[in-house]
């Protein structure tokens, strides 16, 4: 099985979004997974999308659904993980 993806839409300089990407860091000495970090500024389109919802955890599977925003909800990132097992 491959290991799973996960994208993680940030502004530069914004605490919230440092603070989500240092916990998924520490998560992953938990779950293994890829982590991928997209800066919206750098596309209209994610902007027009998660202006004001970021940081955005999104999983890559085929549904690509948010798993959580704002803040690092764990219960769902702990579902999400042993539903994709």
């Amino acid at each position: 099985m491959s290991k799973p993806n996960l994208i993680v839409y940030v502004r530069e300089a914004c605490h919230l979004c440092q603070e989500m990407i240092a916990l998924l860091r520490q998560y992953q000495h938990k779950v293994t997974f890829d982590l991928e970090i997209i800066d919206i500024d750098d596309d209209p389109i994610l902007v027009q999308r998660y202006n004001e919802l970021i940081p955005v955890l999104i999983s890559t599977d085929d549904d690509q659904r948010e798993i959580c925003h704002h803040y690092l909800d764990i219960a769902t990132l702990d579902a999400y993980f042993h539903k994709i097992r």
